[in-house]
């Protein structure tokens, strides 16, 4: 039914492990394509044919390398509306939504095409008598990554790129869910000049993660998601011997203090919390009041709530769309029936919202809660929806408390006119990315993203200079060149830098 979507493998489609898997529209809640499912068979061929392309692609020059990459960050401008379209169709989000996350991608792109400077090595003369020292980093071989259905462009790109630019292979296995920007940006590597084998495509569901994370072709894995299968992505490849970057899930804080803009720090919170039905990891699910701040911020949240146009994401005049599936959708339902239940006051309810013309679409409308215990699931687990927990607290010192008690530390966010204040948030909270009045902090290409605590699993962040340590390793070389004359007689001791 509707389109299929293939593997893409050693520089072409092709099918692949038997079993196949329905694409749906989130929007209309039908079937709109076909996904091919790889198996462990699959995941070897493509292992082999990585492989044997990053033998030759290692030895390809800097500039040859920086070239292709000028040529794709063309391809993807030109293509973006394509791209945006089936991630709109596949994913849900709104067209401009879509476009936004492939800018990002881009951002990382852009910085592979200066991997001429990041490879750059250190160099000292004379470290002792004639003897030079010098570094240089090299690429790990055959790398995997595997990626959520929530950026189906953004994230993959805060890998592949880095990875491919530093001399790898790369192998992505990206969601079932909107699979097929993945193929077309492996089609415009192709048209870009990369090599066939360098950049492949395989789907598939936790037979196909296994396999990758496992394979003794594989040196690296690279993953985001939730943070269960982050643990489980983790402990599975680091024990088959892989370096691991794992990024889980979150539950992001915004802290709203008395001193703040109200009103414009509603409409950022607003953006982070119910942009793309908060199906994002760098999402805000909770607002933090401080003080005098709780019942202006409360008037000004609701109103930004309400005002949302709730609809399919190729509609041009909707705010937010549909959550990804029919249990996502009754996931943010009960844990809003649970909190109710829990004597929490439902401020704005969404539980009931239908748009009409798509009433089998996984629609919820924009929740605000408040009133909630910090001990309840609604609050401290990640409910990924469009739903909005406002805690309130007396002062900076408890707002310091509170984020810094969960058990995520992916991003957070102040809003005040304080520098004092500001400078305090980010010395002191226990998060790896921090917005300051930005909702959403997530670093451009250049700078790297990444958590802490149950958001990270392995020591590396995610795409710019931490992408190029992770995939790759560094040698330490030391030189001397003596004359064809020159006698030195033989030492038992330990070398020393005289």
């Amino acid at each position: 039914m509707g389109y299929d979507v293939p593997h893409w493998i050693d520089g072409h489609e092709e099918n692949g492990g038997g079993s196949t898997q329905p694409i749906m529209n989130p929007a209309t809640g039908a079937q709109v394509g076909t996904l091919q499912l790889g198996d462990e068979s699959t995941v070897d061929r493509a292992v082999q044919i990585a492989a044997d392309a990053q033998k030759a692609w290692a030895k390809v020059s800097l500039a040859g390398r920086t070239q292709i990459f000028y040529r794709m960050r063309e391809l993807m401008i030109e293509h973006t509306d394509e791209i945006a379209q089936v991630i709109s169709r596949e994913h849900g989000k709104t067209f401009g939504d879509a476009k936004g996350e492939i800018a990002r991608g881009l951002e990382t792109l852009e910085f592979a095409t200066s991997i001429t400077q990041d490879l750059k090595g250190g160099f000292s003369q004379n470290v002792s008598t004639g003897v030079d020292a010098h570094t240089l980093r090299q690429p790990l071989g055959v790398v995997v990554g595997i990626t959520p259905f929530n950026f189906p462009a953004m994230v993959p790109f805060w890998m592949h790129p880095v990875a491919i630019a530093t001399g790898n292979a790369f192998i992505l296995k990206p969601s079932e869910r909107d699979p097929s920007a993945s193929n077309i940006v492996a089609r415009l590597y192709q048209e870009a000049g990369l090599p066939a084998g360098v950049f492949q495509v395989v789907h598939g569901g936790k037979t196909v993660v296994d396999a990758l994370s496992t394979h003794e072709g594989v040196s690296a894995v690279s993953f985001v998601g939730s943070t269960p299968i982050a643990m489980h992505v983790h402990a599975t490849a680091s024990a088959a011997g892989k370096r691991v970057q794992a990024l889980g899930g979150a539950n992001n804080h915004a802290v709203i203090m008395p001193d703040a803009n109200l009103e414009f720090a509603a409409a950022q919170v607003a953006s982070g919390a119910f942009g793309s039905a908060g199906e994002r990891c760098m999402a805000v699910p909770v607002a933090v009041t401080v003080g005098d701040a709780h019942e202006a911020f409360m008037t000004a949240i609701t109103a930004e709530a309400k005002k949302l146009v709730v609809g399919p994401g190729d509609d041009p005049t909707t705010d937010m769309p549909p959550v990804i599936t029919p249990e996502a959708r009754e996931r943010v339902i009960r844990m809003t029936d649970e909190a109710e239940q829990a004597g929490a006051t439902i401020v704005v309810d969404g539980r009931g919202l239908v748009v009409k013309g798509f009433e089998k679409g996984n629609f919820v409308g924009p929740t605000v809660i408040t009133d909630l215990a910090a001990d309840h699931p609604t609050y401290t687990e990640e409910v990924f929806g469009p739903v909005l927990v406002v805690m309130h607290v007396n002062n900076f010192d408890e707002a310091i408390d509170l984020v810094n008690s969960s058990r995520f530390g992916n991003g957070t966010a102040i809003f005040t006119d304080s520098g004092h204040y500001a400078r305090r948030f980010e010395d002191e909270i226990q998060v790896g990315m921090i917005g300051i009045n930005v909702p959403i902090p997530t670093p451009v290409g250049y700078y790297s993203f990444g958590g802490w605590n149950d958001s990270l699993f392995g020591e590396h962040h995610a795409h710019g200079p931490e992408g190029v340590s992770f995939y790759t390793r560094q040698k330490a070389v030391t030189t001397r060149w003596p004359a064809q004359n020159e006698t030195v007689e033989a030492s038992m001791s330990f070398p020393t830098h005289d």
